[in-house]
């Protein structure tokens, strides 16, 4: 298969498809790539690594989506690279059409078939190509939090974990996932005083036994939700529906009674946000404030950090690029369920069930589309 990798286009994306490593391994597996000029440049994967490793330098991205059987990518499609798909042409990418009908309707225009890292699982139950970029937001929202609460961010100017004789911030995540354990984590190692809210008593008893007492861990209802989001310096926002809109879990109301200068971070923004009052942001302009209270909102995070963040994302999705390229993607999906759920689009038809009720719109399943 001819596999190919442009440069990530959206404002200060500089994470890259394949690394030199991954495009060694397809190589090996008798696969041809192509790779844009200057597609890793910026995080360090120079073009004479792509060119050791067998890839084929092309001078744009209209070269890489004319020639490549299966493109692959970090971000969702922008509109003008949505263009340039065709019918029969494979994407591999983070997609989150739930809240970007824009970006859905050119996908099912272009007729590709597109398979969107968010929604591979695992036979856990888990989101494997979800995960390493969770781990790294989770990470981020900390130190953006952080960063936020300054005085010359418009925060409160609160040091996260105070010093002697004054008290730590408040921190309360919303979402007892991958993000939100992370996020938890960095939170306890800056000493603020954490509170994870969940709504499943197993996960809350998890972060009991991972952190003790330290850890604040409380059943997520509406109740339980205003009143530790009053009373933080910070909240995080790390609530996911596979594949769905995320639910908006702090009303405008309870974020114009939140004190002056506190901060939310959205991780869950690439899927329409969990907050009422949020929009998407980029890490030019990563905030804004609305009743005094200061938004993050970068609807790719781990971006700021690109190069930890391609390699780990890297790790993930290899072996599924390589069952792509070494099977095709009927065959790799019927011999692999949990690869079939990543299948969001195919021929003009959206074919994951949350996304298309997100939209509103009609769709079929993976499972008719493999029986065709």
């Amino acid at each position: 298969m001819l596999i190919g990798v442009p440069k990530e286009i959206k404002v200060h994306e500089y994470r890259v498809g394949l690394t030199p490593g991954s495009v060694r391994e397809l190589c090996q597996h008798g696969h041809r790539v192509i790779v844009q000029r200057d597609a890793g440049t910026a995080i360090g994967l120079m073009d004479e690594d792509y060119e050791r490793a067998g890839a084929v330098l092309v001078a744009d991205a209209q070269s890489v989506f004319d020639q490549a059987e299966m493109v692959v990518k970090v971000k969702e499609p922008q509109l003008c690279e949505c263009a340039m798909l065709r019918p029969g042409q494979l994407l591999f990418t983070y997609l989150h059409l739930a809240p970007d009908p824009a970006q859905a309707d050119a996908l099912l225009a272009s007729g590709c078939t597109a398979v969107a890292y968010e929604t591979v699982t695992d036979g856990r139950g888990g989101l494997p190509l979800l995960s390493p970029m969770s781990e790294v937001a989770g990470r981020m929202s900390i130190q953006a939090g952080a960063h936020c609460l300054e005085m010359e961010q418009g925060g409160r100017g609160m040091l996260l974990g105070g010093v002697a004789g004054v008290a730590a911030a408040d921190v309360v995540i919303l979402g007892g996932g991958v993000v939100g354990t992370n996020a938890a984590r960095m939170a306890m190692g800056m000493e603020a005083r954490v509170t994870v809210l969940d709504r499943s008593l197993r996960r809350l008893g998890e972060l009991d036994n991972q952190f003790g007492p330290t850890l604040n861990t409380i059943f997520a209802t509406a109740d339980a939700v205003e009143k530790y989001v009053l009373a933080a310096d910070l909240v995080v926002g790390a609530v996911l529906l596979p594949g769905a809109a995320a639910p908006k879990l702090v009303t405008r109301e309870m974020v114009k009674a939140m004190r002056p200068g506190s901060v939310l971070v959205d991780v869950s923004i690439d899927q329409g946000g969990c907050f009422e009052t949020s929009r998407a942001t980029t890490h030019a302009e990563p905030t804004y404030k609305v009743d005094e209270v200061v938004h993050y909102c970068v609807a790719n995070m781990p971006g700021a950090v690109a190069r930890t963040s391609t390699f780990a994302l890297n790790n993930a999705t290899l072996p599924y690029a390589l069952a792509l390229a070494n099977h095709g993607w009927r065959e790799a999906m019927r011999r692999d369920p949990n690869l079939a759920a990543g299948l969001n689009v195919h021929d003009g038809q959206i074919t994951c069930p949350p996304v298309a009720q997100a939209l509103g719109r009609s769709g079929l399943t993976p499972e008719q589309i493999l029986s065709n």
